[in-house]
């Protein structure tokens, strides 16, 4: 099955293409290997470590795409992740330079019909419309693409007879596989670090039922302090479950997080499921405000990811680790939750889901 198959004039949904959720299984996490010391200044010779550690965790589950800048850094790579004892068999690499390692936002977002073929979506990606160096990222689901062979759309709306495509980053967006979309209106309706100017709000939601298959979008508010993406979803709420959506909350009035994070809350418990009913909620506390360097870091325990019968979880030596572990420990039971040490890769400003991209099952290399 190639692009070819696909007639220009079928959207995804025309040809029964969906977002799957992230639980659903997979066939492969997609990571690119740290590799520039200014995205992490001051700590970046721990940054490697984590990494080797993450891709431990999940080539125990699944396979690794891992994408290094080139051979030489393959060849070190390898002889870090031999040192920290993960499975070769089920890493692969891909020597394409990159000019960072968060794969959520510059990679593909994969699509699933019912037959299980999958195809992928290639989103306009220029550095979260803020920082200058996003052309080799930008490259990045094209390669994907070429590599599996799968049928790819690149979405776009009309604008004055011409197809103008849509800027989105992975991590601005939480699906539920059966047509609910999680988003915020700071990160793709603000005029600050504004990804799609003159793009209405019905607009988008339109693209997202063309391309990902989504009937509803449930827009939440704000996003939480330190966060340089300006309000991705994915540090604030998740599902965990068709009806069921993991929420931050800060109690402590004082905290610069507390107010934002109660009115995303409140849009939540009056939102309804198609069917008219309300969703189970889940509160997952925050961790204690994290700084370094006099600047606040979006440290946040709902950038969580979900892989094969597994669930990574950042923790920051805070007491809140252990409650965050055990509450998503209870929303994911058919599944090890594994917290990950990640006071030092929060101060690249981002962390576990940032870095992943999942690989829907049903996928065959070309």
């Amino acid at each position: 099955m190639n692009s070819e198959l696909i007639a220009p004039a079928a959207t995804p949904r025309e040809l029964g293409y969906r977002m799957p959720a992230e639980w659903e299984p997979h066939e492969a996490t997609w990571l690119a290997w740290p590799h520039n010391p200014e995205d992490w200044p001051g700590k970046f010779p721990a940054i490697p470590w984590v990494y080797a550690e993450i891709v431990r965790l999940l080539a125990a589950r699944e396979r690794v795409h891992l994408i290094v800048e080139n051979e030489k850094m393959q060849r070190r790579v390898t002889s870090m992740l031999r040192r920290a004892h993960a499975s070769f068999d089920n890493v692969s690499f891909h020597a394409w330079p990159t000019d960072r390692g968060w794969t959520r936002d510059s990679g593909p977002i994969f699509v699933q019909n019912q037959e299980g073929r999958a195809a992928l979506t290639n989103w306009q990606f220029n550095g979260w419309a803020k920082y200058d160096d996003w052309r080799l990222d930008s490259q990045l689901p094209g390669r994907v693409r070429e590599l599996l062979g799968l049928p790819e759309w690149q979405p776009a709306i009309e604008e004055n007879g011409e197809k103008r495509r849509i800027v989105l980053e992975g991590g601005s967006i939480d699906v539920n596989g059966a047509g609910l979309l999680l988003t915020t209106e700071e990160c793709l309706l603000s005029e600050v670090q504004q990804r799609n100017p003159g793009v209405s709000r019905e607009q988008l939601e339109q693209v997202f039922s063309d391309y990902l298959g989504i009937d509803q979008v449930i827009w939440l508010n704000c996003g939480i302090a330190g966060d340089d993406t300006h309000g991705h979803i994915d540090d604030i709420a998740r599902f965990a479950g068709p009806d069921t959506i993991i929420a931050a909350v800060e109690p402590a009035t004082n905290d610069a997080n507390h107010e934002p994070l109660a009115e995303n809350l409140a849009r939540l418990k009056i939102a309804r499921t198609p069917a008219g009913k309300q969703f189970t909620i889940v509160d997952l506390p925050m961790p204690r405000p994290l700084v370094f360097r006099r600047q606040r870091v979006p440290a946040s325990y709902a950038n969580f990811y979900i892989a094969n019968g597994l669930v990574l979880v950042p923790t920051f030596h805070d007491p809140n680790d252990r409650a965050a572990l055990n509450l998503l420990a209870e929303a994911f039971p058919d599944r090890e939750v594994i917290g990950v040490h990640c006071v030092d890769l929060i101060w690249g400003l981002g962390a576990l889901h940032c870095m992943t991209q999942q690989q829907p099952a049903g996928v065959v290399l070309a």
